[in-house]
């Protein structure tokens, strides 16, 4: 697998949110690298991946309460075990559940396997709180989706916090999960 810089040369036959992922990487003066694979569904399909990007590769969890009235992507590192008892006291929300499919594609404009703080982009609406497990922001690089999972992307950490995120104008839980 080949570290590309940036967006594609010819972008014939990607999709159009995944264009839109470069568009606004690029309006941030956000550095970033690409790697175009097959598409990857579960956290070991992207091992091959991690190991080329170098970067902290996050599992992105997509969950809701239990009347499915708040929305929660959580960021927490790829080897770590999902904890809900912990997050729910952490972040004030029982009866945490996984949101599933219908909910993924309305607010974030993903389907499952492509989860990504870049989704945060079409939740104009803000119905999503974005959760971070600390760890993820210890490296110096992240990695994530273009909102699909046949590339993946790694740029700077502190470009996360300091560029995208304030960009997409959700302000982050950060927590300590066990």
């Amino acid at each position: 697998m080949k570290l590309l810089q940036g967006r594609p040369v010819d972008c014939e036959g990607r999709l159009e949110k995944e264009i839109r992922c470069y568009d606004l990487l690029d309006s941030l003066a956000i550095s970033y690298q690409r790697i175009d694979h097959a598409e990857t569904m579960t956290m070991e399909a992207c091992a091959a991946v991690d190991q080329a990007l170098e970067a902290t590769i996050c599992k992105n969890l997509f969950l809701c309460n239990r009347q499915k009235t708040r929305f929660y992507l959580l960021m927490l590192p790829g080897d770590k075990v999902f904890q809900t008892k912990e997050l729910s006291r952490q972040i004030g929300s029982s009866r945490l559940s996984f949101a599933g499919e219908e909910p993924m594609l309305r607010y974030l404009d993903i389907t499952p396997g492509s989860l990504s703080v870049l989704g945060l982009m079409n939740d104009r609406d803000h119905q999503v709180q974005l959760v971070i497990d600390r760890p993820v922001l210890e490296g110096e690089y992240i990695g994530c989706h273009p909102c699909i999972n046949t590339s993946s992307l790694r740029f700077p950490t502190r470009d996360l916090l300091e560029k995208l995120i304030p960009a997409l104008n959700h302000r982050p839980l950060i927590v300590d999960l066990p």
